[in-house]
């Protein structure tokens, strides 16, 4: 059912299926909507109706909107303030300090999305009519120009709700009516702005290390089961084709290798060794047991990378790059069965990933606590940039294929059926949202989730 709500997000009344409105416990019939407006029961107007559902007064002012109900958002927003509260309230100060750090980290990463959709909105002269930071009841607002600035209550999300965006209309400056490259450039600003974040954040995580790890073997362990192949000075260039760039590449190909027949770890290697490319074929590795699970073993040592400025520089750059293909290796990953469900992690999910890293860096310092979030919150600004970009309904990636038909037919797709695809997805896209939250909240309490 759908509500009127007034600026400050209280409700007023309920609007009924056949179009008649109710006061708010949906009792009293108060008026009806009549097209593009909305009178009371002797015919007076109440309020006339703009784009995107917003009320506006006589002279074109914003005095409400109508909003539908969404039950299974409204249950994820919940379930996460819950988890958040009760972590904040049987928590250390410390570690309530740190959750707050990384809610507040969080909504920088949703801030920086938005603020790429904004600038660029701006940029191309497209009307923006609200830049929301949070979810929820506005609790700040002002405006400035043409655009309403607001902080809301839920601090999870955000929104650049640009005119014509969603809807048909007739401002020449709104979305739709902008050159089609221009508004590629709106589309995937906002992920392109998440990527730039999380070199920023991977460059403050490297910053204090004196040296970084290469992909070349300085030493052995003692009784190194990889050293039969292995050697000293091998540069590592795969492994079990995924090309190794940074030690990150070298762990995450490592990890995600599976044992053969045999219930060994034997991946296929590839090394560069005295200047020349080496098949080495399966290299045997010894493994151990972790939480009941075959796990493989890393007997060997990299050498080390000195901190300089053009080596940090080069090193953050490889860094993001790598964390890109990670992502990517990992979406595959889950398309093709290798993944299951259970390693999938919601807004919950990762609020306790943030508990989790944070209490182990508190074992050391709190400085060490800080770090591992923003170590954290890098590989989550870079999932939201990559995942955006997905060609799926309801994301930037889904608009943007929208955007490139038009370009190659030189005409757009008709709106409405644009607007069912989307609306479609975001169905699916909230649903899907609510299953790995409920997936995240049953991790917490038996420490697996679904399909576990």
């Amino acid at each position: 059912m759908k509500h009127i709500y007034d600026n400050d997000g209280e409700k007023l009344y309920s609007v009924r299926k056949d179009g008649t409105i109710a006061d708010k416990h949906n009792k009293k019939l108060v008026g009806k909507i009549d097209g593009d407006k909305i009178v009371d029961n002797d015919g007076k107007l109440m309020y006339k109706m703009s784009a995107r559902n917003k009320l506006v007064d006589d002279n074109g002012e914003e005095v409400g909107h109508i909003r539908e109900n969404n039950f299974i958002y409204a249950g994820v927003l919940a379930a996460l303030a819950v988890i958040i509260t009760l972590v904040c309230v049987f928590s250390f100060v410390e570690s309530a300090l740190l959750i707050i750090i990384g809610v507040l980290l969080f909504e920088l990463i949703i801030f920086i999305h938005e603020l790429g959709h904004f600038m660029t909105a701006k940029a191309s002269g497209v009307k923006v009519n609200e830049f929301a930071l949070g979810m929820g009841p506005r609790i700040l607002r002002f405006k400035k120009g043409e655009t309403i600035y607001s902080l809301r209550l839920l601090p999870i999300g955000g929104f650049c709700a640009m005119e014509g965006e969603d809807e048909e209309s007739d401002n020449p400056r709104a979305f739709g009516k902008a050159a089609c490259w221009k508004r590629i450039i709106i589309v995937v600003a906002g992920a392109v702005m998440n990527i730039v974040l999380g070199f920023i954040l991977m460059m403050i995580t490297l910053m204090p290390n004196s040296q970084f790890a290469s992909t070349t073997i300085s030493k052995f362990h003692e009784n190194a089961t990889t050293s039969a192949s292995l050697k000293v000075g091998d540069e590592i260039v795969s492994i079990n084709g995924y090309r190794v760039y940074t030690s990150q590449d070298l762990s995450f190909s490592l990890v995600t290798a599976n044992q053969n027949s045999d219930g060994e770890f034997a991946p296929e290697i590839v090394v560069r060794r005295n200047g020349e490319t080496v098949n080495l074929g399966n290299v045997k590795f010894g493994s151990r047991e972790v939480d009941g699970k075959k796990a493989i073993v890393l007997d060997f040592y990299v050498a080390p990378i000195q901190n300089n400025f053009w080596n940090l520089i080069a090193e953050t750059g490889k860094g993001v790059v790598s964390t890109v293909r990670l992502v990517w290796a990992s979406l595959f990953g889950l398309i093709t069965g290798r993944f299951g469900f259970n390693e999938l992690a919601g807004p919950i999910g990762m609020t306790s990933a943030i508990s989790q890293v944070a209490s182990a860096g508190l074992q050391s310092s709190f400085g060490d606590a800080v770090m591992n979030i923003v170590s954290v919150m890098m590989m989550i600004t870079v999932n939201l940039g990559v995942v955006n970009l997905l060609p799926l309904p309801a994301l930037d990636g889904g608009r943007l294929v929208f955007l490139i038909v038009e370009l190659i037919r030189r005409k757009p797709v008709p709106a409405k059926y644009e607007g069912w695809v989307h609306a479609i997805g975001m169905i699916v896209l909230l649903a899907f949202m609510a299953l790995i939250s409920f997936s995240d909240i049953i991790r917490l309490f038996t420490g697996t989730g679904l399909g576990g």
